[in-house]
């Protein structure tokens, strides 16, 4: 591909980075003063920018976008949209209320519930899927609903560390490194597990007095209350996921696999709008909005750096790459955060390693704060138009400790065991 840029070099470099600064600047601020504009937006003006003033060729702009990442994220998106469609994420709850309603087991299997879901579906829409029925689950129980959901949050980040398929970031690095599925897995998947075992401690530690309080019941209300469930909805949608997550470990293509898995499943009687409304489709603009955001900047401006002589830098890849992400992740998201590595990763002499070491240091970089990724502004969203409340300062108590451990944990896991 033919990456020489359309402007000469000075009046390029100096135009793409005012119009990358100021893209990443509103990235890392969420919105535009005195406009309506969300990240997607940002990203889309962003690219519009770099095409409009000539500094990349409209066809390389097309080809920087990668489809297979697009693909795979809205083939996953349809997937989890028909399991819940199916009753599947209610069925799963109403289990867990029968059978674990005590303070310290329901937060234990709520939070190994979460992982498990967020490690083969994406985390965000586990999120935008369980949190309701968390709600819902509290509220018949009678428990305090804060320490449940902060475990739901923080469960979803780090279970969604595992897999290639557990969060946008993951699929990108999937992507971009090459990485088998199950070799993924086999490097992440042991961090994913320890951080949850983590994840659960400090919950029960922060919320120690509020989950001492026994809930008095169910309501009689809802104690007779049975999850709506389409039951043949329900065994093709479980039967489909459980064929395509098998495929994934196989080793073929994951995203042609989540497409086809997608495309099984919309050959039922459910009415498409249902389907299209549950799919994220402002994180797909904002996806292809930075693919070419950053390919402008890197085409223009990194090149110019010769970042191979940066080998000083280089020789602790999984340290480097962890301390970077860590920041840049709580700066400007995550998702924008590992684009901007992509130059950095070429020059790497252990690849995939600091490409695993992005993936696990810019997922768990996630849990610090309320704003540090989507699932967690999701969970709160969801929450506070339910009405509760879930604090910045309130989630900080467990957020801070949790990311400092389980970020040590992934750094000593990836630099010291042996593969």
């Amino acid at each position: 591909m033919d990456s020489t840029p359309v402007m000469n070099p000075p009046a390029a470099i100096s135009l793409v980075m005012t119009i990358f600064g100021l893209t990443y600047l509103a990235l890392a601020v969420g919105k535009v003063p005195g406009l309506r504009i969300d990240r997607a937006g940002i990203a889309l003006v962003g690219a519009a920018a770099m095409l409009a003033f000539g500094v990349l060729p409209l066809r390389e702009a097309a080809k920087a976008v990668d489809y297979e990442t697009i693909i795979l994220l809205f083939g996953m998106m349809v997937v989890v949209a028909h399991l819940r469609m199916a009753g599947f994420f209610d069925l799963v709850t109403e289990q867990i209320t029968a059978r674990f309603s005590s303070p310290l087991p329901l937060l234990a299997v709520t939070i190994g519930l979460t992982g498990v879901l967020s490690a083969f579906l994406v985390n965000d829409v586990v999120c935008v899927a369980l949190t309701p029925l968390i709600l819902h689950l509290c509220r018949r129980l009678k428990r305090p609903p804060i320490p449940y959901l902060v475990g739901l949050a923080t469960a979803s980040n780090i279970g969604s560390v595992a897999t290639i398929t557990g969060n946008p970031q993951n699929i990108i690095i999937g992507s971009l490194s090459g990485i088998p599925y199950l070799r993924f897995a086999s490097k992440l998947a042991p961090v994913a597990l320890i951080g949850l075992v983590l994840n659960f401690v400090i919950v029960a530690l922060v919320y120690r007095k509020t989950l001492r309080k026994e809930g008095v019941g169910l309501s009689e209300k809802n104690e007779h209350a049975r999850p709506r469930v389409h039951r043949t909805l329900l065994i093709k949608s479980v039967s489909v996921t459980l064929i395509t997550v098998g495929f994934f470990f196989a080793g073929r293509p994951i995203a042609l696999v989540a497409m086809v898995a997608a495309g099984v499943l919309m050959l039922e009687r459910v009415r498409p709008e249902k389907v299209y409304a549950a799919v994220d489709w402002p994180l797909l603009i904002m996806f292809a909005g930075l693919f070419v955001v950053v390919h402008a900047f890197e085409v223009n401006v990194v090149e110019t750096w010769g970042l191979d002589r940066w080998r000083a830098l280089l020789d602790s890849p999984v340290v480097m790459v962890s301390a970077l992400s860590v920041v840049l992740s709580n700066l400007v998201s995550n998702v924008p955060a590992v684009l901007l590595f992509k130059p950095l990763m070429a020059v790497m002499p252990q690849k995939e390693l600091a490409w695993l070491a992005l993936a696990m240091s810019s997922t768990l970089a996630g849990n610090l704060t309320v704003l540090g990724s989507v699932a967690n502004l999701t969970v709160v969203e969801n929450a506070r138009r339910a009405g509760t409340e879930l604090g910045f300062v309130e989630y900080l108590k467990v957020g801070v400790p949790l990311t400092v451990l389980t970020i040590l944990v992934g750094v000593a896991w990836l630099a010291l065991v042996p593969y």
